[in-house]
């Protein structure tokens, strides 16, 4: 995939907020040999036993791709989710998928580490820190509406891999390097672009940020990016493993990248691209329903059921037909990359152009 096309810059003044813990001491001082009271003593180690405890036990452990508790991400009602099996096909499908190619394969994009984007699963108690935004930050969020500015990104994500797309600890130069984070208490999706931990300035960097209210069907405003070309979330387009391998039928759309785009439509909101015949940001493809799954596996059969029922909006400029997916260690690429080679542009139809936007479709 390649960076999205994106103008950010802060909207909101900075904002940082900080809470420092001084050390309580006590004794004898070496060099002074100033007595302190036992009584001072004691107070102050048990003060300092208590907020020691209180700081570790006050922030829930961070989880990578961990559960969603079942939720669906959005409401039934948003675009990800929208069934879309009759919907009308537009006038111009033969043409767009002429453009891609007929005989393009469709790809993984996704699979064990560093292949995919991971997600990481916070708890309400997370605390925020402001990333500096990189280029132009009007069109970023300082932070959720409501709420004291900032993105709950965990301090693991310095050192460890798997945090950030890529898998390189902190983020590193190069790369799209989404960072993907669910606070599950207040049902938040925090989301940022080419991130970076600057550790010589002691601060997180990213060229945008996004913050979606997971219980609302609220869109970026007219023009506004977000960590993906479209000004689309994420999360919500993502084939995870918990679903494909799950029991339940996937219930939302996929997130799909082509070569060019030129212009948007909705549910988008931000354009990348002014090809000529190139399909829109926002753009939905349909598997169709003449296209036989008996001959793959069941777990492959989920997906690409999800495909013909949700279809695939395509979010980002990059490789023709590639889907994307999580980062997880379980994902089997002997399993992956035949299923998905097998299915080629030419076995999908473009959906009627905003199809879904009101007046145009359903509501």
């Amino acid at each position: 995939m390649t960076t999205s096309s994106i103008r950010v810059a802060a909207r909101w003044p900075e904002a940082r907020v900080a809470a420092r813990v001084q050390p309580l001491t006590g004794g004898t001082d070496p060099d002074t040999h100033v007595e302190v009271p036992l009584r001072s003593l004691a107070l102050a180690g048990a003060l300092t036993i208590a907020t020691t405890l209180l700081v570790s036990a006050s922030v829930s452990p961070p989880e990578l791709e961990g559960s969603l508790g079942g939720r669906q991400v959005f409401p039934a009602s948003n675009w990800w989710n929208q069934d879309i099996s009759a919907a009308p096909v537009d006038a111009k499908s033969a043409a767009f998928i002429s453009y891609i190619g007929s005989t393009v394969r469709l790809h993984p994009d996704f699979g064990p580490s560093p292949y995919g984007i991971p997600y990481v699963v916070v708890g309400g108690d997370q605390p925020l820190v402001q990333p500096v935004w990189t280029a132009y930050g009007d069109e970023s969020d300082a932070g959720a509406p409501g709420r004291p500015p900032g993105y709950p990104i965990p301090v693991e994500a310095r050192t460890q891999p798997n945090y950030i797309e890529g898998a390189v600890p902190g983020g590193g130069l190069s790369g799209d390097r989404h960072m993907l984070i669910v606070d599950r208490d207040n049902w938040l999706l925090f989301e940022t672009g080419a991130t970076y931990w600057n550790s010589a300035l002691s601060r997180w960097e990213a060229n945008c940020g996004a913050v979606f209210d997971m219980k609302t069907n609220d869109r970026r405003p007219e023009t506004w990016t977000s960590a993906d070309a479209a000004g689309l979330a994420i999360l919500p387009g993502l084939v995870r493993y918990d679903e494909a391998y799950g029991t339940s039928e996937m219930t939302h759309a996929f997130r799909v990248t082509v070569r060019a785009t030129n212009g948007y439509v909705w549910p988008a909101s931000h354009q990348a691209g002014s090809s000529t015949g190139a399909l829109p940001m926002g753009a939905r493809l349909r598997l169709k329903a003449s296209k036989s799954l008996a001959a793959f596996p069941a777990e492959m059969q989920r997906v690409f059921r999800a495909m013909q029922r949700y279809g695939l909006i395509v979010a980002d400029n990059g490789s023709d037909m590639y889907i994307t997916g999580t980062m997880d260690a379980r994902w089997n690429n002997d399993v992956l990359n035949p299923a998905f080679h097998s299915l080629h542009a030419s076995d999908f139809e473009v959906v009627k152009l905003g199809w879904g936007a009101p007046g145009i479709g359903v509501p």
